[in-house]
């Protein structure tokens, strides 16, 4: 292969990605990644994080080499919320695992909000119920819109439920993705069998003591290195997480509660163990640079045709 140099480096945005990734696809690719991660095939560091001085705000740094290489760099900005410019913003630089030439730079946002869903599908799709009643979702941004979608790819449901801490968004956004909003998260997690918490909140908004016995609990939002989503009594449960080391060393809801692991999400697909039946599941994910990797690959191969 010719050396390109960087001047014809393409740059794959934000629409161009959205027209070329489904959600069934990119919940495959997930799954792959989870269990080459998990059978050691993946190199990566624990993601690394800079505080930003001045803000409320940090800057991290993702690198994976699986079977796709790649690197995001992200920003959080929680000063954003409720402006025109997102909390989350990335840029991901993919290379040929080949010979190391950049291959090209994806918009990232997107990229990860549809990852972090399609990596709670995938648990769901293994770990849920098979013919859910009713999904609760606790929170109002772009993860609950995200999870909307990708959990009705995986699991048709017949109820959606929403909660969220600002009840005016809330309304909003449940309406927009066809839920009932329940003003109250008791009344929005009662009974429901698969519950995806996708809130900032730094303090437990899921009480374990609330949940359906067999229910999948999703837990995505990032709540900082010791915020929480969950009480203790939830993660007293059967925790599934994407990385051991990643959880133990950014996970919230597990470092606050120091629940045991019964297992990564890999270890789960590949069969190495095996969730006893009729858990309660948590599945508490942080996000790994080997997803991000994963996931631009497959938008690089579907939008260059």
């Amino acid at each position: 292969m010719a050396y390109r140099g960087l001047e014809t480096l393409p740059f794959v945005g934000e629409a161009e990605i959205a027209a070329a990734l489904d959600s069934l696809p990119l919940i495959d690719a997930m799954e792959r990644a989870m269990i080459a991660f998990s059978a050691g095939e993946v190199a990566q560091p624990v993601r690394q994080m800079v505080p930003v001085p001045g803000h409320d705000a940090i800057i991290a740094a993702m690198p994976a080499v699986g079977e796709a290489m790649a690197v995001k760099v992200v920003t959080l900005y929680h000063g954003n919320a409720g402006t025109d410019i997102p909390t989350h913003q990335a840029v991901i630089l993919l290379f040929d695992k080949a010979n190391g030439s950049p291959l090209a730079v994806l918009d990232g946002r997107l990229i990860t909000e549809m990852r972090t869903a399609a990596g709670s599908a995938a648990a769901a799709r293994r770990l849920a119920v098979e013919e859910p009643k009713v999904v609760a979702i606790l929170g109002n941004g772009v993860q609950a819109r995200a999870h909307a979608k990708a959990l009705a790819a995986v699991r048709p449901f017949d109820e959606l439920r929403l909660w969220a801490r600002n009840a005016e968004k809330g309304r909003a956004v449940a309406e927009e993705i066809g839920a009932v909003f329940h003003p109250d998260a008791e009344q929005a997690v009662r009974d429901a069998d698969i519950v995806a918490c996708t809130t900032s909140a730094t303090e437990p908004v899921l009480q374990g003591a609330w949940l359906k016995p067999g229910a999948f609990v999703t837990a995505v939002g990032w709540n900082t290195l010791d915020g929480r989503e969950l009480d203790d009594t939830a993660m007293a449960n059967t925790v599934i997480v994407e990385s051991v080391d990643a959880a133990h060393n950014q996970a919230g809801n597990i470092r606050g509660s120091g629940c045991a692991i019964f297992a990564e999400i890999g270890e789960i697909y590949a069969g190495a163990k095996e969730v006893p039946t009729g858990a309660t599941v948590i599945y508490d994910s942080v996000g790994i640079a080997i997803m991000d990797a994963a996931a631009a690959k497959l938008a690089y191969d579907l939008t260059r045709g």
